[in-house]
């Protein structure tokens, strides 16, 4: 990640955390809530929920972390089956090696 990146993400980060300490939960509660999502996008996802739907209770709020945490989750095991997949066809295609040059006879 570089410098811009962690920047827009600590800018991101520092927006989430202002929002939900003014919604009237505590700076504790609202660094989990970062911390758990992990990513800017997960974060910038949040902002938008929070301003919203205007959830009553914690406990709301940490429910849908979960579920973009889960959203998450399932996004890389998603392009990881993908990765793996198109190896796997590679490997259907045109062998264990997909970089060899089948004319070259000095294997």
């Amino acid at each position: 990640m570089n410098k811009a990146d962690r920047e827009r993400k600590e800018k991101t980060k520092g927006e989430l955390l202002r929002l939900i300490v003014h919604m009237g939960y505590p700076a504790a509660f609202a660094e989990m809530i970062a911390q758990g999502l992990q990513s800017e996008r997960g974060m910038a996802r949040m902002i938008g929920y929070l301003k919203g739907a205007r959830p009553e209770s914690a406990e709301e709020i940490a429910d849908e972390m979960l579920a973009i945490q889960a959203d998450r989750d399932a996004w890389i095991r998603k392009k990881s089956s993908e990765y793996y997949n198109s190896r796997l066809n590679i490997y259907m295609n045109e062998g264990l090696d997909p970089d060899a040059d089948p004319d070259n006879d000095e294997d």
